[in-house]
């Protein structure tokens, strides 16, 4: 049995926050045809939404109550964690989290008797020039490149995200691509979820749609929906944003400006993205930024059409995998938004579109039995390796 402690900046709303909660059941199961593993959770700041969630499946969740990027408090407090908890491996996520658990792990095998535990960490965000949503500025890079040394594999969810690792500096030896996980299932159409989803939301039954799911952050670009939802093509349209950040007031005071304050529904934060996903009709994602490209496959999951400018996930595959969305490159403006999603919305009721092949090669039960053999000291299995400098000169 592999004892796990998985580290994590925060536990509200958030796709690496849904990502470890999503693993974690698959992981435990003991019928799952992989090595055995036993998990618990550690939130650097608050175990919030996503945290309740998680203890509420019986695996534990700890709070360190950490103040601030610069709270050195928590350094020994987690190693303490660590120590007591006799972990084989230490699996981190999100940049602070990566920085504080591995210099964390480290001191909780400096004592006599006391090996360290093997240190693996997913990089879920790092863009180009960015990471979170942060500049990667020469500090902040050096000193992920830092801590990077002192763990024993970094795990890319997607080739691209293995492309600027590879770029930064870290030898592609020390990755592995474990994409991120879909619960096709959990996203299947249920019109009785969509009349209850859009009556919460003031949307009317037979209102045509266009929905967004995401962080309100810039590189998002969700002032581009706003400003097509103002051209003549969708002017019966509703605009549904689903996520919350530093962006929605900004976001509201431009549908203001633009005159369509009254039909986009800006509805924050929730654990429910499939009822979310059944109110809408098509599915649009003109993000600029991504590492993968989750909202696009849990769109295509629930049977949406979907347009979108940036999905390494779909990006990544051969060609054919993903019938029912259609790329937009980042140069169209909302005229070309606003026609293309006219196009695809429906007259009126329509049936679901069965789940592509670019969904079902990220089948959570199968991420996680890859996440485990790595756990187990083995190789993750399926195509994980990290491309080769000739593979990354010719991509």
């Amino acid at each position: 049995m592999t004892r796990v402690l998985h580290v994590i900046t925060g536990l509200e709303h958030g796709g690496a926050e849904r990502q470890l909660a999503l693993l974690l059941p698959h992981l435990h199961r003991p019928d799952a045809g992989h090595p055995a593993v036993t998990c618990e959770v550690v939130s650097l700041t608050r175990a919030g939404t996503v945290g309740a969630e998680i203890a509420a499946t019986g695996v534990p969740v700890h709070e360190l109550g950490m103040r601030g990027n610069r709270d050195l408090g928590a350094l020994p407090r987690l190693a303490r964690l660590i120590r007591r908890g006799r972990f084989d491996v230490v699996h981190t996520h999100l940049y602070r989290a990566c920085v504080y658990g591995r210099l964390a792990a480290r001191l909780a095998g400096t004592g006599p008797g006391r090996p360290a535990p093997r240190v693996i960490a997913t990089e879920h965000s790092l863009g180009d020039g960015q990471i979170e949503g942060r500049p990667t500025t020469r500090g902040v890079r050096a000193l992920y490149l830092a801590t990077e040394r002192l763990g024993s594999l970094t795990i890319a969810v997607s080739p691209t995200v293995a492309h600027r690792l590879h770029a930064w500096g870290v030898a592609p030896a020390r990755v592995e691509v474990v994409p991120n996980a879909v619960d096709a299932p959990a996203f299947a159409f249920d019109p009785a979820r969509r009349a209850s989803t859009r009556a919460a939301l003031g949307i009317a039954p037979d209102e045509p749609v266009v929905g967004a799911v995401g962080r309100l952050v810039c590189t998002k670009r969700f002032d581009l929906l706003v400003d097509a939802l103002a051209r003549p093509a969708l002017d019966a349209a509703r605009l549904l944003i689903v996520g919350d950040g530093p962006q929605r007031y900004a976001l509201e005071r431009l549908a203001a400006a633009r005159g369509v304050a009254g039909r986009v529904v800006l509805a924050g934060a929730t654990a429910d993205v499939p009822g979310a996903l059944a109110a809408m009709d098509v599915l649009a994602a003109p993000s600029v930024q991504e590492t993968f490209g989750l909202g696009v496959l849990e769109g295509l999951a629930a049977g949406l059409p979907v347009l979108y400018t940036a999905c390494p996930a779909l990006d990544d595959l051969p060609p054919g995998e993903a019938p029912g969305a259609w790329r937009l490159p980042p140069v169209d403006g909302a005229d070309r938004w606003s026609e293309r999603i006219a196009g695809l919305l429906p007259s009126g009721a329509r049936v679901r579109a069965a789940v592509p092949p670019a969904v079902a090669r990220h089948a959570v039960a199968e991420q996680a039995a890859r996440l485990a053999r790595l756990y187990a000291g083995g190789p993750a299995g399926g195509a994980g390796r990290a491309p080769t400098t000739r593979e990354v000169v010719s991509t």
